[in-house]
């Protein structure tokens, strides 16, 4: 029998070799025990990796189709479907845009885009690391400049008729923008994130893609948002003060519903990351509450700072003044917090790629490389020198972010045998760039 394999009927244990190495615990993430290790025993390799000339460099056959194929397959006709019909509300509401703008839509279009685009281009840097699936995010920023525009409309107005029914006048201006609209607006945005959490947990894997789906959808609602505003100051001819409400909103505020909507992400992240699926639910309840929190505080401060300008100092310096120190707070809250997801990301990456290296899978220097930006870095220059080395680079790469995932998913017992067949298929696609990889370079040199 050769080395590393378990006897016939006896369970696999963790036997990690004598050189194992203790990677440090990232914040933001499960701590992960030796007895979660144990439980979760890895079967060593029949060869045990002890040295890769290719990390040292930089200091045969395809990749198994991946399990679960079919699942996969359906979630992306899924998904594919739900862009396709959101497309389609997009431009339901383009149409309606231009029978209310006129030719001036295209230049709302352009001013909100402004903000948008600034945040979908450092969205996309943090998501850098472990990218998500590009379908995923633009499912995400449909949704928040499409749906949760439509569906909040639609919640609003069946209320108002319901309190007139009951013998209500309505709900006050006051109640309507502190508590109603930040309920409504909340949940109708981030109830996607509890959609993509159950049907496609891998791609909701921890906090920092909490992060990027709720920005995105948040991006997307201030969009739609911005431009009913906007032109709705055009129309009443006020061309003066759609500019100052550009600056206000688009300029001096742009992270207000990215920030709100974060904040539900992040804590669906922290529970999808270890327990069951029932807990992201729950874990959805307190980011939301977060969520509504900042946004009718936000609401409320403008009402107050409103008031006090009219009725005390008849100017609106102490509005505009106020609007822009609260917007900075909420702002710098937001790019602080997704750095430091994005920092914990990593560490999380080379923590579980550390297994892999204790088990001879990999080596400590590959998770040397492969768990920072600069190893990363220093991989591909080196491997472009190779005939298709770049490419090997990228797929090893690639999986090795997918493997801190299933590795994850493993030792929180997620996703049973079927997730150690992923974790075995991945595995092998590693070593096999691994080897083309290795192959290419002897080539070369010789």
């Amino acid at each position: 029998m050769m080395q590393g394999q378990p006897m016939p009927g006896q369970p696999v244990m963790y036997a990690p070799p004598v050189q194992a190495r203790v990677y440090a615990q990232p914040r933001f993430a499960p701590t992960v025990t030796q007895e979660m290790r144990i439980r979760a025993g890895m079967q060593a390799p029949q060869q045990v990796v002890t040295d890769t000339p290719w990390t040292g460099a930089v200091r045969k056959a395809q990749p198994e189709t991946e399990p679960e194929s079919t699942g996969n397959i359906v979630r992306l006709v899924a998904a594919i479907l739900v862009l396709v019909g959101l497309v389609f509300g997009l431009i339901i509401l383009a149409v309606l845009g231009g029978l209310s703008f006129g030719v001036r839509l295209f230049a709302l279009i352009g001013l909100s885009a402004v903000p948008l685009i600034g945040i979908i281009a450092y969205v996309l840097w943090l998501d850098r690391w472990r990218p998500q699936p590009k379908l995923l995010l633009g499912i995400c920023l449909l949704w928040g400049a499409v749906a949760a525009v439509i569906l909040t409309l639609v919640f609003s107005i069946a209320g108002e008729i319901a309190l007139v029914l009951a013998g209500f006048q309505g709900v006050p201006s006051l109640v309507g923008t502190v508590i109603q609209a930040p309920i409504l607006e909340e949940t109708m945005k981030t109830v996607l994130l509890l959609v993509i959490v159950l049907a496609a947990r891998r791609y909701f894997e921890g906090p920092l893609d909490g992060l990027v789906y709720g920005a995105l959808i948040g991006a997307g609602f201030a969009f739609t948002e911005n431009i009913l505003y906007l032109g709705g100051a055009w129309n009443e001819g006020q061309v003066e003060g759609l500019m100052e409400l550009f600056v206000v909103r688009c300029l001096c505020a742009p992270l207000l519903h990215t920030t709100f909507s974060t904040a539900a992400g992040v804590s669906i992240g922290l529970a999808a990351r270890k327990w069951a699926w029932w807990t992201t639910i729950l874990m959805w309840l307190p980011g939301l509450l977060i969520g509504m929190t900042l946004h009718g505080l936000w609401n409320g401060s403008m009402v107050l700072l409103a008031f006090i300008d009219q009725e005390i100092t008849h100017n609106e310096i102490v509005s505009r003044v106020g609007m822009i120190v609260l917007s900075l707070i909420y702002s710098a809250a937001w790019v602080t917090l997704s750095l430091i997801l994005r920092r914990s990301e990593r560490m999380h990456t080379q923590n579980m790629l550390g297994d892999y290296a204790n088990s001879g899978w990999l080596t400590h220097a590959e998770v040397d490389m492969l768990g920072t930006w600069k190893g990363r870095k220093n991989g591909r220059d080196w491997a472009k020198s190779f005939p298709g080395g770049k490419e090997e680079m990228k797929t090893m790469i690639r999986t090795s972010g997918k493997l801190s995932t299933t590795r994850m998913r493993v030792l929180a017992g997620i996703g049973g045998e079927q997730e150690r067949k992923i974790e075995r298929a991945e595995l092998k696609q590693f070593t096999d760039a691994r080897e083309r990889l290795l192959a290419a370079s002897k080539q070369t040199v010789r």
